[in-house]
């Protein structure tokens, strides 16, 4: 019985320690300021690009950093972010609202962001699709627009 007690006791602490964990690596990440809750869907092929549904969205944090947007996913121990998004290699394709499932799967007041990251010299562009709020899409927009003279931005 005691033995029982103690491993119950032991379970409730490493998840009270594993939500503190959580609460902490967010309060990181948000510390240096310029961050937003953004939805990311990566490498989006064209069949799911024309009937979008629910699947394949991670929810995160994307935060500003001088010419990079990195993007933490909620639901990780991790420090790094899991994906950076240069501003020169952005290319804005479309802007909608979410369709059928997407609806459920995102925020409320989501809006999609379609983006073709990359290409050059690192390949093909990969179709990347960023779901945020109307507020996070105006500051996306005016820091994809605010490029240093000379750089290529191109923004729908």
């Amino acid at each position: 019985m005691v033995l029982a007690l103690l491993l119950c006791g032991v379970v409730v602490l490493l998840a009270v320690a594993g939500l503190f964990a959580f609460g902490v690596r967010r309060r990181l990440v948000q510390r240096s300021g310029g961050t937003f809750d953004c939805n990311l869907r990566w490498d989006v092929s064209e069949a799911e690009a024309a009937e979008p549904t629910g699947k394949g969205w991670a929810y995160g944090i994307a935060r500003y950093n001088g010419d990079r947007i990195e993007w933490f996913r909620v639901f990780s121990y991790a420090l790094r972010p899991r994906r950076q998004l240069v501003r020169g290699a952005i290319d804005v394709l479309e802007r909608r609202a979410p369709h059928g499932e997407e609806e459920v799967a995102l925020l409320s007041d989501a809006v999609v962001l379609a983006c073709a990251v990359g290409g050059g010299e690192s390949g093909p562009p990969v179709r990347v699709e960023l779901a945020l709020s109307e507020d996070a899409l105006t500051g996306f927009l005016a820091w994809l627009e605010a490029a240093p003279p000379g750089q290529r931005v191109n923004v729908a």
